[in-house]
């Protein structure tokens, strides 16, 4: 678990984030104006992950660093979704179990019937050998899983694209802090939302 957080912390810190003045590697000159290094903090890369680095290792970080984005975004919306009570109706397996009888967060995750755990695996090792890649390679950017479709993506000018594509990258960060926050603040407290815990709510997890 320990490994997890520390290798989605590390992949998704490098290249965004204040530069040192006395900095002159070559990873700052190559790629200090990428996307997402931006004002205030700029281009950051404390485990020197770019060192040397050419545009085909920054690529594939700025991958890695846009699905865990994405996959803490989702994280984020389904923890608070299910902690406001709202869940699936019906029973999660043939033993009666509802899925509100299963609790939000980590607990959660020891509720759900090994069964189907599997199924959800299965489903999303599909999502990803199938589904969420560019499997016709007309993918313009990392992370761009149109596919040929084009989603209204053509009429946007290309100032609005990069300000797009910064809001998402952005929001992931958010997001893999924001999932971090509550899974830490859950093994503390029981309550994952520290602020319900100090205006006297209780959130159920």
């Amino acid at each position: 678990m320990k490994l997890a957080i520390l290798a989605t912390l590390a992949a998704s810190a490098a290249a965004f984030a204040p530069s040192k003045v006395a900095q002159t590697s070559t990873a700052l000159n190559a790629f200090e104006n990428e996307l997402g290094a931006q004002q205030p903090l700029g281009f950051w890369d404390p485990l020197g992950l770019l060192d040397n680095a050419d545009q085909e290792r920054f690529d594939r970080l700025r991958y890695v660093e846009l699905k865990h984005g994405r996959i803490a975004m989702l994280a984020v919306l389904g923890h608070i979704t299910t902690a406001s009570g709202h869940t699936l109706g019906g029973a999660i397996d043939k033993a009666g179990t509802q899925f509100s009888d299963i609790h939000t967060g980590w607990v959660g995750t020891t509720q759900v019937p090994v069964e189907g755990a599997l199924q959800i695996l299965a489903f999303v090792g599909f999502l990803e050998l199938f589904v969420m890649k560019d499997v016709k390679g007309t993918g313009e950017f990392p992370g761009d899983f149109r596919n040929g479709i084009d989603f209204g993506w053509s009429g946007y000018s290309e100032e609005e694209k990069m300000e797009k594509r910064a809001i998402e990258l952005n929001n992931g960060r958010a997001a893999q802090m924001g999932i971090l926050g509550l899974m830490v603040h859950e093994k503390i407290s029981g309550d994952p939302y520290v602020i319900n815990e100090l205006l006297g709510y209780h959130t159920p997890v």
